[in-house]
């Protein structure tokens, strides 16, 4: 019966829904915050330079970014509970659009680091409630070719944030990065005009479960880039707290039971796998180029651009072949480019700008295929009741996996310091091979475990 009534629920809502529009507006605007990402990436060399920061700090503007983002993200995915998504989406773009103007008259690290955490929370609202408007109103047999709407505005943000930001930050400074993001504000009178407005119900948010889960991520990552104890320790001590937490509370931040459940779990380590390795090449990569083969900022973002933009193009293509033949064979694909990519990065790399650019442009595709067929099966996974939460933790356990790539990367290069640089990126990606690797054993197991349960 649960069934039937999420099939009720969801035509009833379609009915009210401009697929037609939203979905390529909101690819639009996803491109748009993923190139506030990207922008910064290629930008960091000089960032770094100007305010005499080393990589593991300078990583922190990455870093930094991708935690308040992931919070942000499940933030906004859990009050679809209470909220309509379209005031949700108005202040997440009023707040980009402030912050964003904070940060073009920031000249100093604080202050620059102010406007990014700023900008993490506005702009988080895009990619979180996107999964879940389109879980919400789009029927299963159409949803593949959604999500890879999303994916492909997400590939072309990857691709033209270092080509833009390149440019931006080697002809007009840095700053100017902050201007190009509040070009989100344009996009906002068709999300006013066409989102359903949907009833508001009275707000039942965890605070104290937000809390406690930004403290352990933050403590466990100032551990593995610091080393200092007293970060692990408050990092166990809030993880012990937050389970205690979740468990005895009737709306929590993180829903326990989605957590007990295998089939969840696994889907959810393989975004944080393939978020870790994308996010840790966006970061070393700009490093790699500038050091080794002294390219600028704006060179740099056109090694980037060709993968991404071919990427981008055939996100569409992926989207049909995940409506025709399933996630599973998207996913293992995807994860099976991630490894060669991240093999050419630890052979070819490190010898030719040609390898830099072959390597991403497996990297991007497989990312794309990977992060799209992950996302549309778990939706599928998911209830009506549970879409909210568990599509808001798919995309933080993403943006963490993220973060802690870029901040183990960041210590890595630290701890390899006196090494030639090439060298150092050939370890750093010899130890990522391991990660596709894992993401491939994952899917394997999923796919057994729905296999026996279509046997029974």
């Amino acid at each position: 019966m649960e069934a039937i009534s999420d099939i009720e629920i969801l035509n009833t809502r379609e009915k009210s829904f401009n697929e037609k529009l939203i979905v390529p507006f909101w690819s639009l605007a996803a491109m748009l915050v993923v190139m506030n990402t990207t922008m910064f990436n290629v930008a960091l060399p000089r960032v770094a330079h100007e305010f005499s920061l080393t990589p593991t700090v300078a990583s922190w503007i990455v870093t930094a970014y991708s935690i308040i983002f992931g919070i942000a993200t499940i933030t906004y995915s859990r009050l679809t509970d209470f909220l309509p998504i379209r005031k949700m989406v108005l202040f997440g773009a009023f707040l980009l659009v402030l912050s964003s103007l904070l940060g073009y008259f920031a000249h100093t690290f604080i202050l620059l680091m102010v406007a990014r955490i700023f900008q993490a929370i506005g702009a988080a609202a895009f990619p979180g409630l996107g999964y879940v408007l389109f879980s919400r109103y789009i029927p299963q047999e159409r949803r593949g070719s959604a999500m890879s709407f999303i994916a492909s505005g997400t590939s072309l943000g990857f691709g033209l944030g270092p080509v833009v930001g390149g440019a931006l930050t080697q002809y007009l400074g840095w700053n100017f990065l902050f201007v190009m993001t509040a070009a989100v504000l344009f996009i906002v009178p068709v999300f006013n005009r066409h989102v359903p407005m949907e009833e508001k119900k009275s707000v039942q948010f965890d605070i104290v479960g937000s809390l406690l889960v930004a403290a352990s991520i933050t403590g466990f990552l100032l551990f593995v880039t610091t080393f200092a104890p007293w970060p692990l320790l408050i990092s166990l001590i809030t993880m012990g707290l937050l389970w205690w937490h979740i468990n005895r509370i009737r709306s929590p931040f993180i829903h326990p039971d989605l957590l007990r459940q295998k089939g969840f779990t696994q889907l959810l380590s393989v975004s944080f796998t393939a978020y870790f390795i994308n996010f840790a090449t966006l970061f070393g990569m700009p490093i790699l180029l500038a050091q080794v083969f002294h390219r600028s900022p704006m060179e740099i973002g056109l090694i980037i651009f060709p993968g991404a933009i071919v990427t981008a193009f055939a996100s569409r293509k992926i989207g049909k072949i995940i409506d025709r033949f399933g996630n599973g064979i998207v996913s293992r694909w995807g994860a099976g480019f991630l490894l060669l990519s991240v093999v050419l990065f630890a052979t070819v790399a490190s010898l030719s700008i040609y390898g830099v650019l072959i390597s991403y442009f497996f990297m991007s595709l497989g990312f794309s295929s990977l992060t799209a067929s992950n996302s549309n099966e778990i939706s599928q996974y998911l209830s009506i009741e549970h879409m909210g939460a568990g599509m808001g933790m798919n995309q933080l356990g993403g943006f963490f996996g993220g973060a802690f790539g870029v901040g183990i990367t960041g210590m890595l290069i630290v701890l390899q310091k006196g090494m030639e640089m090439a060298n150092v990126f050939q370890n750093i990606y010899l130890g990522l091979c391991v990660l596709p690797l894992i993401s491939l054993y994952l899917l394997h197991k999923y796919a057994q475990r729905d296999r026996g349960l279509m046997k029974s």
